[in-house]
């Protein structure tokens, strides 16, 4: 699986979100900007998210993939 693919899985499913993913083969890390974010837990955030890739993890096209989401305000001040 490509990164590409893994953005536009992630983008396709959520909404006005923007997916960043890095990584290889069937492991992955993705930054996710999103509005849809606002006033969720973490973890709350990661099932979204994981609810994007549900597929490709249980048929094993991925492997690991690590999640970072964040409100585009959060992600402007890391920006810095």
């Amino acid at each position: 699986m490509q990164t590409v693919e893994v953005k536009q899985l992630i983008e396709q499913q959520l909404e006005g979100c923007e997916a960043i993913p890095s990584g290889e083969g069937c492991s992955f890390q993705v930054a996710v900007v999103g509005e849809v974010f606002a006033g969720l837990s973490a973890v709350k955030r990661h099932q979204l998210v994981y609810g994007c890739l549900n597929e490709q993890i249980a048929n094993g096209t991925i492997h690991a993939v690590t999640i970072k989401a964040y409100t585009p305000e959060q992600w402007q001040a890391l920006q810095g």
